[in-house]
């Protein structure tokens, strides 16, 4: 694996040693199962927002719960490869955890960062952030497109792109 994928306590003692490097640093996260048009620009928008961005990559145990069990379509591994490979991405943490809540109190990122399909109301981790000293960032979406809309398509008979 990549040597930006990496653990809570690993990233830790980087951000501890090197503070200058990463900071400010952007947080976001999701499963990310199928890359596309939309999350590319969604991340290269976060990376703009900070010095490095780390993205928290919901585990394979972790989108099953949230997707169901036909979900991820790629493991983690693939997907926290594909992430690497973007230049908006400096990190990727994986985590099991139903929300990322505690990734936010781990990391203290100085700006967290979701889609624009949520509320400062509805974000689960808005109260982590805000006990760390962090600032929300919602990022409205520029391509209407998802991964449960590309899987929709595809299996849709006669299907056209």
């Amino acid at each position: 694996m990549d040597e930006r994928v990496l653990s809570v306590g690993a990233l830790q003692q980087l951000l501890a040693a090197e503070p200058e490097r990463w900071r400010p640093l952007v947080l976001t996260n999701g499963c990310f199962d199928i890359l596309h048009a939309g999350h590319v620009h969604y991340l290269t928008r976060a990376r703009a927002l900070g010095r490095t961005l780390v993205v928290g990559l919901n585990s394979d145990s972790s989108v099953r719960r949230l997707k169901g069990e036909s979900r991820p379509l790629n493991g983690e591994g693939e997907r926290a490869a594909v992430l690497t490979a973007l230049r908006a991405v400096d990190a990727v943490v994986i985590f099991a955890e139903p929300t990322a809540a505690e990734l936010v109190a781990a990391l203290r990122p100085d700006i967290y960062v979701k889609g624009g399909d949520y509320t400062a109301e509805t974000l689960p981790e808005a109260a982590a952030v805000a006990a760390v000293g962090g600032r929300v960032e919602l990022i409205a979406f520029v391509w209407k497109t998802s991964t449960t809309a590309i899987v929709e398509r595809i299996r849709r008979p006669g299907r056209s792109i």
